[in-house]
């Protein structure tokens, strides 16, 4: 039975803290619910699929002043929440190398930076899509080098999608055919575009839309995340959340075994974040479970944000 392998199941369910009185950023009120979940799929030997949810903070608390209260605030913050999911390939243990290795130097980068850009407004947004573009090709450079250390390694790779908010401000990047989709008031709109070949003959006009999911060369990428081959071609989408607005992630171990149909219906239903996910995770293994599967669900609270 396929609820066996639940032991190799990686479970999180998380909110935001909602922040105290006397904060005057707008970020830090988002009140977000954060939910992910991954499952190697009832055919792969083992799952090359890896996620990642994280919250970042700038904070400010007045511990001792003289000044006139009022004059600066006891406490401020301003918060960023991150989604990301990474499906990686290259065979045996590689997929799942390569999957960890991009997240794990992600990460890094963005820790290591001497300054971090807490604005997505018209003036910063574009530094943020250069610096995240720039992420990504160095997260390429580091795939590139590990075959030096380990051949077996040589050829693998990982599609990469993450979202950012802060405040009702959200930004997705993505390579490769793992997806980002929005639902909002019942309705299920995906916010990235399939890097497969069949989706660029679509695009192209060779094949009819419709025929993309059946196609057989779905599942050859035209971009992704590798040792080999060029730059990585990221692609980035921007847009303004509203109160009540989910925001989904997930491998393509989901939308090969479940429609978008069937995904809406599952977010149309009142539960828990977490248990959106099992439900996406077993309505995929019902159909066939034939990839890994990864999905990240983030629900957004945003109150009604007055001009400060």
């Amino acid at each position: 039975m396929w609820e066996d392998s639940w032991a190799d199941t990686a479970e999180l369910p998380w909110s935001a803290p909602k922040e105290g009185q006397g904060a005057r950023s707008t970020s830090s009120l988002v009140h977000v619910e954060v939910a992910g979940l991954s499952h190697q799929g009832k055919v792969r030997p083992n799952n090359e699929d890896h996620f990642l949810v994280a919250c970042f903070d700038r904070t400010m608390r007045t511990l001792l002043t003289n000044l006139p209260a009022g004059d600066v605030p006891e406490r401020y913050s301003e918060t960023v929440h991150l989604m990301l999911v990474a499906d990686g390939m290259g065979g045996t243990a590689a997929g799942e190398v390569a999957s960890r290795t991009a997240i794990n130097t992600l990460v890094d980068l963005v820790l290591q930076a001497p300054y971090w850009i807490m604005r997505l407004d018209e003036q910063f947004a574009m530094k943020v899509l250069k610096r995240m573009d720039q992420r990504f090709q160095q997260v390429r450079e580091t795939l590139i080098e590990r075959p030096h250390l380990d051949p077996t390694l040589s050829g693998m790779g990982t599609t990469m999608t993450l979202a950012f908010s802060l405040g009702a401000e959200l930004v997705t990047a993505h390579v490769g055919d793992s997806r980002a989709y929005l639902f909002r008031q019942g309705l299920l709109q995906r916010l990235t575009r399939d890097q497969t070949m069949a989706q660029s003959l679509a695009d192209e006009g060779a094949i009819r839309p419709e025929e993309v999911a059946s196609h057989p060369m779905r599942h050859v990428l035209t971009g992704a995340i590798t040792t080999r081959g060029g730059k990585a071609a990221t692609e980035f989408h921007q847009l303004h959340l509203v109160d009540g607005d989910q925001v989904l992630l997930c491998t393509d171990g989901l939308t090969e075994m479940v429609t978008d149909t069937a995904i809406a219906e599952v977010l149309r239903i009142p539960v828990p974040a977490a248990d959106s996910c099992r439900s996406l995770i077993d309505l995929a293994l019902e159909g066939g479970g034939k990839d890994n599967v990864t999905v990240v669900l983030g629900r957004y609270h945003i109150p009604e944000m007055r001009d400060k």
